[in-house]
C-alpha cells in the first residue's frame, strides 16, 4: 500500500480541485471536499494503472507530512 499526499483547493465557483504533487497531471474535481477526495482516489488509481501499462516506474511519495498554517490577514 502506498500513501500519496494530495492538495485540495477551493475553486472560484465554490467547487473543489485536488492534485497530487508526486503524480504530475493527476487531478480531480468535486462539488464538495469529500467528493474531490473520492474522485482523487479514483484518479490516482487510474494514473498508476496507466503507468504500469506503459511500463513506467511508479513514483515513490516524497511528501512525509502536511499541515495548514494560520496567519493574521494582511
Amino acid at each position: 500500500m502506498i500513501t500519496y499526499a494530495i492538495i485540495i483547493e477551493r475553486a472560484e465557483d465554490g467547487g473543489y480541485g485536488a492534485w497530487c504533487p508526486d503524480l504530475p497531471g493527476c487531478v480531480a474535481l468535486g462539488d464538495t471536499e469529500a467528493e474531490a477526495i473520492a474522485e482523487m482516489r479514483e484518479a490516482i488509481a487510474f494514473h498508476l494503472e496507466g503507468l504500469r501499462e506503459e511500463g513506467l516506474p511508479i513514483p515513490h511519495p516524497s511528501t512525509v507530512a502536511a499541515t495548514t498554517v494560520t496567519t493574521d490577514a494582511a
